[in-house]
């Protein structure tokens, strides 16, 4: 008798056999294509085919015709709302990148416009940004001193954006926006609030900003002292944005240098403009595609670096006064675009008195916002790791510098990933009484282990930078359960059963080479020690591995089971015949004595 005489209501089946180039195409779209874009061009004729690749690439040809003037009214309103800011927080900011403040404006002009044709977010406002400003400020201004050699610095910030475009579009045209998912949300708060830190320390120069002070202690001569030291913005150019295409600096020197600000401040600025832009999707309850937006993004600054304009994105602040006002489309955008181009052509020379103290105590006022306490908080109460990445972030960008901070959060990050690959969690599963569910049993007091067998869960896909740990984890588990049963005078051990977790909670349905050759390891071992090994809850993938490598040979396909209800039910049953059988075998041998 075998436990081929157990029923149960089915076997774990091994997946039908795929071609190799189909198992490409099919890895090639669940890691690129998960959202399976394509869907809507199924079955269509070429003229709806035509249509719809230019709404999927040009959204603004899918909204539009819906359009109606109660959005536009709304919309204006915004526009003009986000517009007051606009001006004076991208002049502020092109202080912020050492850079000539027309050009905050030009970049308050032409990417809006360009976003409200290819993006997806009904509520991003598109603007110069805080973090990258000063990220363009500290790298390029280690090789070029922008007061010195203004021309040099601002080709060198203009190509910097053109790099910055080309990398956005890039990561969304090949599907490969989960390299931002490196950026999690501890290290953007953490980063973001070191940032402002920093920022709101070099603008006290321009809050306080005297050079040369009377030596008079009387009243008159100290406040003409304050007073007659106030430095202006000075003369801003009238006019739209003029061409600029040829100083991108493709032959200079600093080019590397172009090329790395450029990566990393795109980097930077598309994180936080596709958080900033799913944010504000989730109060609406409506999606934005996120490499739609990397596409946006990417082509706004390429066209934005064509005509003089530096690096944008969608920042918080001014999202958020959009939010408020009321938009309903991203014409608030284009009404904005319209605003500045105004200002560009008419009002320009209204900002020429404008005190620069005035810009500095904009981009503090800003930047108090970014430094987010209460997040950080919530952090230690729910994850302490997570905590560790948030400061280290911030102490790295505070006393180190902005790419210090970035490096030591990603490094941290990673690090915090490769941890949950190389050391996965393993628990002892027990029955919950009155019923058929296994649960671990250091989470679930009430939870019985079963007599004479081991019960465990993997918690991880199994590659060659965990399968070691896990054998040595496994055979702990089984060593120590033994010494338990001795110290007890309880029924020995005879049966491990290994549960595979890939529920959409743990999302584990891999193996790899080195991962079966651990299960191999596994179950010579067990052999060795007079156990079996019972597989309980395989995935496809496991499966089909494990049947071209030939261990359900090895361990016989009457020992996987499809629930861990079945397999203990199997082993119980074993255990029932065995008892049996010696029960016989003594009885009948007791009557040959007699």
């Amino acid at each position: 008798m075998g436990n081929t005489d157990f029923q149960c209501s089915h076997r774990v089946a091994v997946p039908p056999p795929r071609s190799f180039l189909l198992s490409i195409k099919s890895s090639l779209k669940e890691t690129f294509f998960p959202d399976d874009p394509f869907r809507q061009f199924k079955n269509q004729p070429v003229a709806r085919k035509l249509i719809l690749g230019l709404q999927y690439f040009m959204p603004i040809l899918e909204w539009a015709p819906r359009y109606t003037f109660e959005y536009f009214k709304a919309d204006v309103v915004a526009g003009i709302t986000i517009a007051s800011l606009a001006v004076p927080q991208g002049i502020s900011y092109a202080n912020l990148a050492s850079l000539p403040p027309i050009i905050g404006l030009y970049s308050s002009f032409v990417p809006p416009l360009i976003y409200a044709m290819l993006g997806s977010s009904r509520d991003l406002a598109i603007g110069t940004v805080a973090v990258p400003s000063l990220l363009i400020s500290s790298m390029l201004g280690e090789v070029v001193n922008p007061h010195q050699n203004t021309k040099l610095y601002v080709q060198l910030v203009v190509t910097a954006t053109f790099f910055a475009g080309v990398f956005q579009a890039s990561l969304g045209f090949l599907r490969l926006g989960f390299i931002v998912d490196f950026l999690s949300h501890a290290t953007i708060v953490g980063f973001m609030g070191g940032a402002a830190t920093v920022v709101c320390l070099q603008q006290l120069k321009g809050i306080l900003g005297l050079v040369h002070f009377t030596r008079g202690t009387d009243l008159v001569s100290v406040m003409k002292s304050i007073l007659g030291q106030t430095h202006k913005i000075g003369h801003l150019k009238k006019g739209l944005n003029p061409p600029s295409l040829s100083e991108l600096a493709f032959g200079s020197q600093y080019l590397s240098t172009a090329i790395k600000t450029g990566l990393i401040t795109g980097l930077i600025a598309l994180a936080e403009g596709i958080a900033v832009g799913r944010s504000f999707a989730m109060f609406k309850n409506y999606h934005i595609d996120g490499n739609k937006e990397m596409i946006a993004f990417g082509m706004m600054n390429i066209a934005g670096s064509c005509t003089s304009c530096y690096l944008t994105s969608g920042p918080f602040s001014r999202t958020a006064v959009n939010f408020n006002a009321g938009c309903r489309t991203a014409v608030s955008n284009i009404v904005m675009a319209t605003a500045v181009m105004i200002t560009l052509l008419f009002l320009t020379p209204l900002f020429h008195y404008t005190p620069l103290v005035v810009l500095s105590s904009i981009i503090i006022s800003a930047m108090l916002g970014l430094i987010d306490y209460e997040a950080a908080i919530h952090l230690w109460k729910v994850d302490k790791f997570d905590f560790v990445i948030c400061i280290g972030s911030y102490f790295g960008v505070v006393f180190g510098s902005v790419e210090i901070g970035l490096v030591i959060a990603i490094v941290i990050s990673l690090l915090r990933v490769l941890l949950f690959v190389a050391r996965p969690r393993t628990c002892v599963l027990g029955n919950i009484p009155n019923s058929i569910n296994y649960r671990s049993v250091d989470q679930y007091p009430v939870a019985q282990s079963v007599p004479g067998i081991l019960i465990l869960q993997i918690e991880a896909p199994i590659y060659f930078a965990n399968s070691n740990y896990l054998r040595e984890r496994i055979l702990r588990w089984i060593n120590e359960e033994e010494d338990k049963l001795k110290s007890s005078l309880e029924i020995g051990l005879q049966y491990v059963v290994l549960r595979y977790e890939w529920t959409s909670t743990f999302a584990v349905c891999s193996i790899d080479t080195s991962g079966i050759s651990m299960l191999e390891e596994v179950k010579k071992t067990l052999d060795r020690k007079g156990l079996k090994l019972v597989l309980a809850n395989p995935g496809s993938e496991v499966m089909k591995k494990l049947d071209r490598s030939k261990f359900i040979e090895a361990i016989g396909d009457e020992w996987i089971y499809l629930t861990v209800a079945e397999a203990v039910g199997a082993c119980n049953f074993m255990l029932h015949s065995c008892k049996t059988n010696s029960k016989t075998v003594d009885s009948e041998e007791a009557d040959n004595n007699v």
